[in-house]
């Protein structure tokens, strides 16, 4: 199994213990798998959940077989998170929504290619444009860490990667 983004394992301490984690196209689940590591309950959401079957006994992992990206309402569009995770993955019209879903002290971890990648996935459609996760999250979430750079490993890429948290209310 492919390891956990290391931007992932960098920032996965902020998220609040014991809060529980949503893992967005969670694939075979590694993000899923270091959550429950940390102690996290998770929600894994992806089209093709065969890669987490494994999991499906685990009482601390909840999976959601859910096509994103067909115009239907989401099954978790009024549930919030301490921690939202997303790697690899971009569908602009979720991205709102996924703002949306950090809890308040939750944090926002999302790395994926950007303007520039030498593909897969070349399309522009999935494809971040320069500072469009700051702009995401711009108003809602406090920036943390962001980067938008090219990388080698685990493969030459360009990405954005962004930590973004929701700040506390203010106790008055």
């Amino acid at each position: 199994m492919t390891p956990p983004s290391a931007w992932i394992v960098r920032f996965a301490p902020l998220v609040p213990d014991g809060g529980m984690v949503l893992d967005v196209a969670c694939g075979a689940g590694r993000h899923t798998r270091l959550m429950l590591a940390r102690g996290h309950g998770v929600v894994a959401v992806d089209r093709d959940v065969s890669g987490i079957a494994d999991l499906a006994a685990d009482p601390r992992v909840e999976i959601v077989e859910a096509d994103l990206e067909d115009g239907r309402t989401s099954p978790l569009a009024d549930r919030r998170f301490a921690g939202v995770v997303v790697t690899n993955y971009l569908h602009r019209p979720l991205l709102a929504g996924l703002v949306a879903a950090v809890a308040e002290g939750g944090v926002l971890l999302y790395e994926t290619f950007a303007v520039g990648h030498p593909g897969p996935p070349a399309n522009s459609d999935f494809l971040l444009r320069p500072g469009e996760l700051i702009d995401a999250v711009r108003g809602r979430l406090e920036v943390v860490a962001y980067e938008h750079a090219d990388v080698e490993a685990p493969r030459r890429a360009r990405v954005q990667r962004l930590c973004a948290v929701r700040p506390r209310r203010a106790l008055v």
